[in-house]
C-alpha cells in the first residue's frame, strides 16, 4: 500500500467577506491538516494611519469600512472615544438610540454570518431566509441615514438626527403587482419606530424558521458537533472574545460586564455554551439574536415615551443647524470650519470598547492636542480569532476548514485594516 503522501496547499478565498484575501497555507498529510499559517497583508488599507493624518471628525466614515457587516458599531467605539477624550456625554434619548441601532447591526451581523455559514458547509436555503430578514434592517438604516451600509449615523455628542416619522414604502411598478406592494408595505403605513417594532415582534419567530433548517438536521450537526473545540481556559488565552469565548462556556459580555451607553437600564440575558465547538458558536449567535429582539423592543418603548434632544447643544463639536446658516454668517464660517479643521480635543490616552457582534472591538486614541490624533490602534476582534486558525485545525480534515471559517465569522476588512 503507498505512503499517504504530505504535501503544501492554498486555501481561500472561501467566505464572502473574506473576498479573495484570505489566505491559509496548509501543510496536509493526505486530507488531514497537520499545520494552518494564516497570511494577511493582501487587504491592507492603512485605516489607522489614514486616521492619524485627518480632523477626528473625518474617520467616522472610515470605521464603517472596517467590518463592513458590523457597521454601526465600529463607529460606536470611535465616537465613544472622542467623547472620552472631550468629556462630553451625549443625550440619554441619542444613547437609547445608539444601543437600539448596536442591536439591530448585531441582527445583521448575525444573519449574513448565518446565511454564509450555512452556504459554506451546504445549507442553501438558510442563506435566502436569513437575507429576507436583512433587507428590512437594510430599509432601516437607509430610512435613518440615507445609506444602506456605510452609514456614518452616530457623530460625537449624539446620532445625526432624530428617527424619522415616516418609514418609505415600497411604489407600484410592472414587477410588482398592486397586492404584492400592498403586503409589502403593511407595516410601513407608520413612523420608523413601529416599523422596528414590527420587525422585533416578528424577528424570533423568523429565528424559529432558521432553527427548524439547521439545528437538528443530521448533516448541519456531522460537519458542526466537536469540530474545532476550544476549552475555556484555551480560549482566554488565546484572546478570544464575544461568541467565540461565550461558546467555550465563560460568560464575558461587555454590555453587561463594563456597560456602556443604557446597556445597564437594558434587560437580557447572555447565552453560553458548553464544549467550545463549532456547533455551540451556531447555538449562542442563534440565541444571541433573540436576545437582540428584546433590546430592540425595551429601546422602542422608551424611545416612545421620551422625546428630547439627539444631539449634544455644543458649538464646539456639534454643526449648526441648517436653518441658522441661511441667515447667520457666523454660523456658515463655524460650519465650515468644524467640517474642514474639526475640533481639538485636549491631550491625553483613552480607549474605548464595545461589544460589537463578533467580539470586543476597541478604540485606543492619543491626543497631544491639535486636532487630529496623534496615535489611533484599532483592536478588532477577528484578528485574535483568526490567529487561533492553526490550533483549532489541527487533526480535522480539509472540509472542516470550511467550517472553521464559517464559525470564526470573519470579515477581513477589521482584521487587515
Amino acid at each position: 500500500m503507498p505512503d499517504i503522501q504530505s504535501y503544501t496547499m492554498n486555501f481561500g478565498p472561501q467566505h464572502p467577506a473574506a473576498h479573495g484575501v484570505l489566505r491559509l497555507i496548509l501543510e496536509m498529510e493526505g486530507e488531514v491538516i497537520r499545520r494552518v499559517d494564516p497570511h494577511v497583508g493582501l487587504l491592507h488599507r492603512a485605516t489607522e494611519k489614514l486616521a492619524e493624518n485627518k480632523p477626528y471628525n473625518h474617520s467616522i466614515g472610515y470605521m464603517d469600512r472596517l467590518d463592513y457587516v458590523s457597521m454601526m458599531c465600529n463607529e460606536h467605539a470611535y465616537v465613544m472615544a472622542i467623547e472620552k477624550l472631550a468629556g462630553v456625554t451625549p443625550p440619554v434619548r441619542a444613547q437609547y438610540i445608539r444601543v437600539m441601532f448596536d442591536e439591530l447591526t448585531r441582527l445583521s451581523n448575525h444573519l449574513l454570518w448565518l446565511g454564509a455559514h450555512g452556504l459554506d458547509i451546504g445549507a442553501m436555503t438558510v442563506f435566502l431566509y436569513a437575507f429576507r430578514e436583512r433587507e428590512d434592517i437594510m430599509d432601516i438604516y437607509e430610512a435613518v441615514s440615507g445609506a444602506r451600509m456605510h452609514a456614518t449615523y452616530y457623530r460625537p455628542g449624539g446620532v445625526y438626527r432624530d428617527l424619522p416619522d415616516q418609514m418609505p414604502k415600497y411604489e407600484h411598478s410592472k414587477w410588482r403587482s398592486k397586492k404584492e406592494v400592498d403586503r409589502l408595505n403593511a407595516n410601513r403605513e407608520g413612523s420608523l419606530l413601529d416599523f422596528i417594532e414590527s420587525f422585533a415582534d416578528n424577528f424570533p419567530q423568523r429565528v424559529a424558521e432558521y432553527e427548524t433548517l439547521l439545528t437538528d438536521n443530521r448533516i448541519w450537526k456531522q460537519r458542526t458537533v466537536g469540530i474545532a473545540e476550544v476549552s475555556p481556559e484555551r480560549a482566554l488565552q488565546l484572546g478570544f472574545t464575544g461568541p467565540m469565548l461565550r461558546g467555550s462556556g465563560i460568560e464575558w459580555d461587555l454590555r453587561k460586564k463594563q456597560p456602556y451607553e443604557v446597556y445597564d437600564q437594558m434587560d437580557f440575558d447572555i447565552p453560553v455554551g458548553r464544549n467550545g465547538d463549532c456547533y455551540d458558536r451556531y447555538l449562542v449567535r442563534i440565541e444571541e439574536m433573540r436576545q437582540s429582539a428584546r433590546i430592540i423592543k425595551q429601546c422602542v418603548k422608551w424611545l416612545r415615551e421620551n422625546p428630547g434632544p439627539v444631539m449634544l447643544d455644543d458649538p464646539k463639536i456639534v454643526p449648526p443647524r441648517r436653518a441658522d446658516m441661511k441667515e447667520s454668517m457666523e454660523a456658515l464660517i463655524h460650519h465650515f470650519k468644524l467640517f474642514t479643521e474639526g475640533y481639538v480635543l485636549p491631550k491625553g490616552e483613552v480607549y474605548a470598547a464595545i461589544e460589537q457582534p463578533k467580539g470586543e472591538f476597541g478604540i485606543y486614541l492619543v491626543s497631544d492636542g491639535a486636532n487630529k490624533p496623534y496615535r489611533v490602534k484599532i483592536r478588532p476582534a477577528g484578528f485574535a480569532h483568526l490567529s487561533a486558525m492553526d490550533e483549532m485545525l489541527k487533526g480535522h480534515m480539509l472540509a472542516d476548514a470550511v467550517a472553521v471559517i464559517g464559525t470564526l465569522d470573519i470579515v477581513f476588512g477589521e482584521i487587515d485594516r
